[in-house]
């Protein structure tokens, strides 16, 4: 009998059988969402159009995101790309490394996770599908999953200082000194330095800035005339200094420039040589306000009269202070008062002095958003409901030869008594989408016409207004898309109105709204009417001045210089021939005559 001899075959290692990615075809589903989103970027980025929405481009672009990751989602666990186990980990390698970089992240920087951080994750997931569309699952896994580790790893070394004026970050390495951390190295260093010896009286002259774009807060500056050769004579540098970080413009009175900064819990309000730019005194509240749009510090306008200084902090501190001393005089807390909460960018109202009252804005849902109070005494004198949103400030007006207060809100505009804070007329607009809340000053030209910001979505609007016994009735003359200012300001001469169309420079006819010309990328910049000459001196939003023909046929620039470094949102001053410039991190003077 013959025995066969059985042979086992000893198991070996199968090698790991190659799935085949769908061809790049069948992938088109998130290249598209990929493509849409960076599409969408691009334009809101880079058009006109794009330019012009703003906030609502921010809030597009956002919601796009939302849907774009959401069916990148959808489509991910659907489709066949990889194994249903391989799925499961590089979904949750994304989760919890983002969620890992989110904790790590500066803290300014998380909406930018959202906005910009989940983008290049699934741009970088789909690029790592096509590219290893013909590998194994496991190198598939492998490169996935560093792709998406890499980007999401990237974000933790980086901080922000809020948004531009195109609501994009503006960032900077995270171990970098910032501004202010800068600026608080320097005041340890100069603490035994003197004060300057100012004057030991203050009172206002012609040539003066008493606050907010200037004494009618119109942004025109009389009785000064400048050199418009900048190439033969440009401005002087008088002086240069750090500052604390604000969005305050500054008021000039005298030898004195007041204005307003942040320095870590402290926030400050502060007078400075106006011939060198060192601090005379400096007077401090434990408080402190940030956001990840805007950053820290205060937002609103010191305003001098009768020898006091009136600041209003983020927080909602509204100050009476001696103008020489820097010796606070009272208080108030205004969100106590009003009962509001501070809002998402603080209180912002530059306060408002007429006759014996001092008047603000306290943002919140109270029938009580207007505030007066006595200016010797700080006691509440009126209160008054002016809306629930405004980025704007009290403007003292006279219409037909009565005084009032006018003031910008969600509710439209409104015209109030001085004295008692009753209703005299209000302009009613459409209910606005998401968007930036009114933030210029309302502007009249004439003896009863009103320019004023109908809503970031709507533009500039006027309107007629006549007056029997003491009844009001206002017209809608014209509303204009041709110009919408968000929270740029503009000036207003001859027949023309200049100012900001979202990003770019524009001239608007006064008599009809309609665009003369629009010409001029100068970001988020202010605008400064030397009505003598005529000439407009426009200050971009990354700190360059730009000296600009006030003619309504045509953009004429006559010069430019760079006059401070950085994302410049502050309002600038021309006091007695001197232009004052400053944003968050440095503040300069310049000789303009």
């Amino acid at each position: 009998m013959t025995s066969e001899t059985a042979y086992t075959a000893t198991p070996q290692h199968q090698p790991e059988p190659v799935v085949a990615l769908p061809k790049p075809s069948r992938l088109w589903l998130p290249i598209a969402l990929v493509c849409l989103f960076w599409a969408v970027y691009s334009f809101m980025r880079w058009t006109e159009f794009g330019i012009g929405l703003g906030f609502m481009g921010f809030l597009i672009q956002l919601a796009t995101v939302a849907l774009v990751t959401l069916v990148f989602v959808v489509w991910w666990f659907s489709s066949r790309t990889m194994r249903l186990g391989d799925r499961f980990f590089v979904f949750g390698t994304a989760v919890l490394v983002g969620i890992g970089a989110a904790f790590l992240s500066d803290r300014g920087l998380l909406i930018f996770l959202l906005m910009l951080g989940l983008p290049l994750v699934l741009t970088a997931w789909t690029v790592g599908l096509l590219a290893t569309r013909n590998q194994s699952p496991r190198v598939r896994r492998l490169v996935l999953v560093a792709a998406i580790c890499l980007i999401w790893a990237a974000f933790p070394f980086f901080g922000s200082d809020g948004v531009g004026g195109d609501f994009q970050p503006t960032l900077r390495w995270r171990w970098q000194a910032t501004g202010e951390e800068l600026y608080q190295a320097e005041l340890k260093r100069n603490a035994e330095t003197a004060a300057p010896v100012l004057s030991q009286s203050v009172s206002l002259h012609p040539g003066d800035w008493s606050g907010f774009r200037g004494p009618n807060r119109d942004g025109e500056v009389s009785g000064v005339r400048i050199a418009t050769d900048w190439n033969t004579t440009p401005p002087r540098l008088a002086w240069k200094r750090r500052i604390g970080p604000a969005w305050s413009s500054m008021a000039v009175v005298g030898d004195r420039v007041f204005t307003q900064e942040q320095v870590g819990d402290s926030e400050n309000v502060v007078c400075l040589d106006a011939a060198t730019g060192r601090t005379a005194w400096s007077h401090q509240d434990a408080v402190r306000h940030s956001d990840a749009l805007s950053g820290p510090g205060p937002r609103a306008t010191p305003t001098f009269a009768d020898g006091r200084l009136y600041a209003l902090g983020a927080t909602g501190v509204l100050n009476c202070l001696d103008a020489v001393s820097g010796e606070r005089r009272w208080s108030r807390d205004i969100a106590a008062d009003a009962g509001a909460k501070k809002p998402m960018w603080g209180f912002s109202s530059s306060p408002l002095v007429v006759g014996d009252l001092v008047i603000v804005f306290a943002e919140g849902d109270s029938a009580k958003t207007l505030l007066a109070y006595k200016t010797d005494s700080g006691k509440p004198a009126w209160t008054a409901s002016a809306g629930k949103l405004s980025y704007s400030s009290p403007q003292l007006a006279s219409l037909d030869g009565v005084a009032q207060i006018l003031f910008d809100s969600d509710q439209g505009l409104t015209a109030f008594d001085p004295s008692s804070g009753a209703v005299l007329w209000k302009q009613s607009t459409p209910p606005e989408g998401p968007g930036l809340p009114q933030s210029v000053q309302p502007q009249v030209v004439g003896k009863s016409a009103v320019l004023f910001d109908a809503g970031a979505n709507t533009g500039l609007t006027r309107i007629d207004l006549s007056h029997e016994n003491q009844s009001w009735t206002p017209t809608e003359r014209w509303v204009s898309r041709q110009m919408k200012p968000a929270f740029n300001d503009y000036v207003v001469h001859d027949n023309a109105i200049y100012g900001f169309d979202g990003r770019i420079f524009t001239c608007i006819d006064l008599e009809t709204g309609q665009r003369r010309w629009k010409e001029g990328r100068y970001g988020s910049g202010q605008v400064l009417l030397l009505a003598d000459q005529p000439l407009l001196l426009v200050l971009t939003d990354t700190g360059e001045v730009v000296l600009v023909a006030a003619d309504p046929d045509r953009h004429q620039e006559l010069g430019r210089f760079q006059a401070i470094e950085g994302k410049t949102w502050n309002h600038p001053v021309i006091a007695h021939g001197r232009l004052y410039v400053r944003n968050a991190d440095e503040m300069a003077c310049y000789e303009l005559r």
